[in-house]
């Protein structure tokens, strides 16, 4: 059971917890916004100029710490995540801009009708919503090179799947609650499937086995509509 510690404030406080005896996760309060996901960046960008600390792991409105060695007295480091939060600015990030080729519906975009139905419009519109979106990676993970993309149209915002796909192919187009994404590996998946790309996300052989990385803005171009 992780040790939760909340710091008393009129503004609602950040939640950190200790995840074993190096890691520790800082979750940023209320929903997303950029905004936040702007601080949690900048948390990221001062975590990493610390010694105590070997890697930062950035997710959707949280961050991972794990420190070289288990922190002898987790309070001082407490006291300096709230601080940080509290005064660094956003950290803006100029990532590079891809524009990828999409084919929607068809045999790959099977939930293409769900996500037109929860929407209550039809399946054209949700395509046009999604292709007018410019979307930003938040983070990258859950699977090697998948990124988290916020800028959905919050009109096709669809809940994941309470039942999966067991094999979702990689390469899949995705809408999970209010984010898009790409499948970046073939297996179980329960985010909403409305198209393909044939774009490799991750390969270990490249300099940079992934695509992404935070910042980075994406544009789909409609390459293919199988209705």
């Amino acid at each position: 059971m992780p040790l939760r510690w909340r710091k008393c404030s009129l503004e609602k406080p950040p939640t950190i917890s200790m995840i074993g005896t190096r890691a520790m996760l800082f979750e940023a309060p209320g929903a997303f916004s950029m905004p936040a996901q702007r601080r949690i960046w900048a948390l990221m960008d001062a975590a990493e100029s610390r010694d105590d600390v070997a890697e930062t792991i950035p997710g959707v409105t949280n961050l991972m710490l794990v420190f070289k060695q288990p922190p002898e007295r987790i309070e001082p480091l407490i006291e300096w995540l709230l601080n940080a939060w509290a005064t660094l600015p956003e950290r803006q990030i100029e990532g590079r801009h891809f524009e990828i080729g999409v084919s929607y519906g068809g045999s790959y975009g099977t939930d293409l009708l769900h996500v037109a139905a929860h929407s209550q419009m039809n399946p054209e519109d949700v395509i046009a919503l999604h292709l007018a979106g410019s979307y930003t990676v938040c983070a990258v993970g859950s699977a090697p090179g998948f990124g988290y993309l916020h800028g959905l149209d919050p009109r096709i915002a669809t809940p994941r799947k309470s039942v999966p796909a067991l094999n979702m192919p990689a390469g899949t187009l995705t809408i999970g609650g209010p984010q898009t994404g790409i499948a970046a590996l073939t297996g179980p998946n329960g985010w909403n499937a409305i198209g393909f790309t044939d774009i490799a996300l991750f390969d270990p052989t490249r300099a940079q086995p992934s695509l992404f990385a935070i910042g980075d803005r994406v544009r789909f171009i409609a390459e293919r509509i199988d209705l």
